[in-house]
């Protein structure tokens, strides 16, 4: 049977990116000869026009569109939501905000189209800021290990039917892409050459408040399924590299640093578990 390619979006007041997260996905390369897709926007508590935005996209050939309208907010819940409603062989879970570049979609399908468990991304690229202080921040966090090794899986990640079968519903974490990412061996985690773009949050308040929630979001799966961390492989910086980035970009050193240490304090706390930054 040829294998048909589900993508899942969730989206939480979106208006402002559904339009071209959507266009991005549809003007995708072609798939290989005989696979089918379906898009899946999994609009979850909004008050704007997520929902109807998406609906009045235009799928091509080959394509079909879903809109779940799902009265509660909360991402974990619409996964489980559209990992109900998918009919792929194929899941790729691709966050609202995020552009994929042409070959992407096509190229995790070849990776993922076997019977053994797999799990797969792209190469992130931070699209362009326009705070200072979150260029500078960026320049610094594209030159980290885990950046450009390794599969990341930030933004969007994919796996096989097979992959995921390792578990049932999602579990009520802050991390689904780490937990995801997690349950596969280094092995079974491929990173393909194509690209997407990944917009990271304005400010230095925004950096925080998101830094403080990554951070978080890390610790608590480690938490919860300490299995799991035997299939972490992310390289920590060196001391010597950590010179070496600060020669190199003293002012990306410094919005990084700034930013760790104030996530270490009460500064921009926030009262909600989740926060996007924006």
């Amino acid at each position: 049977m040829t294998p048909r390619v589900s993508v899942l979006i969730p989206a939480h007041n979106e208006a402002g990116y559904i339009g071209d997260c959507l266009q991005a996905v549809f003007a995708s390369d072609p798939l290989p000869e005989g696979m089918t897709a379906e898009v899946l926007v999994l609009a979850n508590g909004c008050t704007d026009a997520t929902a109807a935005l998406a609906r009045d996209a235009l799928p091509p050939d080959g394509w079909d569109l879903q809109v779940l309208e799902l009265p509660e907010g909360g991402k974990l819940g619409a996964l489980n939501a559209g990992d109900a409603a998918a009919r792929g062989d194929i899941l790729i879970y691709l966050d609202a905000d995020v552009l994929v570049s042409p070959g992407l979609l096509p190229q995790i399908a070849v990776a993922l189209d076997l019977e053994a468990p797999r799990y797969a991304s792209g190469c992130p690229q931070v699209s362009s800021a326009r705070s200072p202080v979150t260029r500078a921040y960026a320049r610094l966090w594209m030159q980290l290990p885990f950046f450009s090794s390794g599969v990341p899986g930030f933004g969007i990640f994919a796996m096989n039917r097979a992959g995921r079968q390792r578990w049932g519903n999602w579990p009520d974490i802050i991390a689904d892409d780490i937990f995801a990412r997690l349950k596969f061996a280094p092995g079974e985690r491929v990173r393909v050459p194509a690209s997407y773009s990944w917009p990271m949050v304005e400010g230095f308040r925004n950096l925080v408040k998101v830094r403080r929630r990554q951070n978080a979001g890390v610790s608590e799966v480690a938490a919860k399924f300490p299995q799991l961390t035997r299939n972490e492989d992310t390289v920590k910086a060196s001391a010597g590299t950590a010179l070496q980035l600060l020669l190199r970009d003293p002012l990306g050193f410094l919005a990084y640093g700034a930013v760790a240490l104030a996530v270490k304090t009460p500064l921009f706390a926030s009262r909600t578990r989740w926060t996007r930054g924006r």
